[in-house]
């Protein structure tokens, strides 16, 4: 069997999939990877599908032992990276041999990084997704919803490829250069409001997390919304003190707080690498060419691509 038992969790380590989706008319979330962009690179490294099992790892300081041979591909957040010493590149696949240690440092720029290996981690479905739902208490290896800890036993296949292989350098993103994240506004949002969201800096609140990215900076004001609605990922929420929120994968269903507009899905995985207190800037994009965007993305990464 090829796989790793686990030595450091570091702070929080989930498995995450595809996400848990047909179930938010009863108020459970779709989960998923924070960075989709890169977790989906860690995958095709290794040939694996859209939304196979693989970790997300906040910030480092994982420490894994391979008990078997085991190809594994990493992307996201620039860490180091060494098998028993020896450093490896990041955005790459490369094997571990059975017994060596296979070591994650923390992140020197970036959040989260993803750890993938061939046919994805194994663990038991949960309303039909393994993906690990902290608060609700739903997937992960347990089931339960618990992060990854010392002791738990990683399993997946050993993979057969030729030789390592690395993410073209044109698609890895440089995390310490600040970039300018993509708003779809929504309808009846004034000129004047959606120029106070994007014509100044904001700061990612440290109180921030895989539910919603906080932001701070000159309160801003929506008229409140008179009834709940259903939200979507990225959805920007103006709660009463006027700090938005920019909702994430383990979101609420519902919100009552007036929405601004929704966050380009492919810049979701900038938001997630952003470290707290770190600048964030807003552009205001067009539908039909996020539509276009997200679209290619999908077709890119194999995923089924559903009528937008």
């Amino acid at each position: 069997m090829s796989g790793f038992r686990v030595v450091e969790a570091g702070p929080l380590s989930l498995l995450q999939d595809g996400g848990r989706h047909g179930w938010q008319h009863l108020g459970v979330s779709s989960c998923g990877p924070l960075d989709p962009h890169a977790a989906a690179w860690a995958n095709r490294l290794l040939g694996n599908p859209w939304g196979t099992a693989l970790l997300e790892i906040a910030l480092g300081g994982v420490v894994l032992e391979c008990v078997g041979d085991c190809w594994v591909a990493l992307c996201g957040a620039d860490l180091p990276i060494s098998v028993d010493g020896e450093s490896r590149p990041n955005w790459s696949r490369f094997l571990v041999r059975a017994g060596q240690r296979l070591e994650l440092g923390f992140a020197r720029s970036g959040q989260r990084a993803y750890l993938a290996v061939p046919g994805g981690l194994r663990a038991e479905p949960v309303l039909g997704s393994v993906a690990c739902q902290v608060r609700e208490g739903l997937g992960g290896l347990h089931g339960d919803g618990r992060p990854l800890q010392a002791g738990d036993r990683l399993g997946g296949a050993a993979g057969d490829f030729l030789r390592a292989a690395s993410v073209p350098w044109p698609f890895v993103p440089d995390y310490r250069q600040p970039k300018a994240l993509c708003v779809l506004p929504a309808d009846g949002v004034s000129q004047a409001v959606l120029e106070h969201f994007i014509g100044r800096p904001w700061r990612l609140s440290p109180q921030s997390d895989r539910m919603g990215a906080r932001l701070q900076g000159e309160p801003m004001h929506l008229p409140p919304s008179e009834w709940s609605q259903g939200v979507a990922n990225g959805a920007i929420q103006i709660p009463p003190d006027g700090q938005p929120i920019i909702l994430q994968a383990d979101r609420q269903t519902m919100g009552g707080y007036p929405v601004l507009g929704w966050l380009h899905p492919l810049d979701a995985g900038r938001l997630a690498q952003t470290p707290a207190h770190g600048e964030l800037r807003f552009v205001v994009g067009e539908l039909a060419r996020a539509q276009a965007e997200l679209r290619a993305f999908y077709r890119f990464f194999g995923r089924l691509v559903q009528a937008m």
